[in-house]
């Protein structure tokens, strides 16, 4: 898929652009992957497709890390546009982007989750889940303390 302006914005699924540096600094201090180390940050963009949004200057300023089997579904995450950039809808254009990636159509279910940026989803047809109680996960919330101080040894 072709690389798209968003204003100032490069928006592009281009792995080789990604700055794992970058996406770490700010994925370590976010609510849902705290101290989440480098090299787990780098084995899951490997094995994701992932979105970045980039500024004039080229740096890193926004990611969409989707994972998916590109036959029936697809898990968006890691959505982040930093700071500075934001309220100018490049976490809508990235998200939108990926979503109209051709290998990406026909998936029988999109999910995502988040806490606070409802109403950009929603903009892009997401709802929330109906049946809530069929659904349900395995958490390993010490993952990243667990694996960091036992890879010290």
């Amino acid at each position: 898929m072709q690389d798209r302006q968003h204003g100032d914005y490069l928006i592009s699924a281009d792995p080789e652009r990604l700055d794992s540096s970058a996406i770490h600094a700010y994925l370590t201090g976010s609510y849902w992957s705290e101290g989440i180390p480098l090299n787990v940050i780098q084995r899951a963009l490997k094995n994701s497709l992932c979105i970045g949004a980039y500024a004039s200057d080229r740096s890193q300023v926004g990611l969409v890390r989707i994972i998916t089997d590109y036959a029936t579904y697809a898990y968006l995450c890691d959505v982040y546009v930093l700071e500075f950039h934001r309220r100018r809808g490049l976490a809508k254009a990235m998200v939108k982007f990926g979503m109209e990636i051709p290998e990406l159509q026909g998936l029988r279910s999109w999910n995502l989750r988040t806490r606070d940026a409802h109403g950009v989803y929603e903009e892009l047809g997401f709802k929330a889940i109906d049946n809530p109680e069929g659904y349900m996960i395995l958490r390993f919330p010490d993952a990243y303390r667990q694996n960091s101080s036992s890879s010290a040894d």
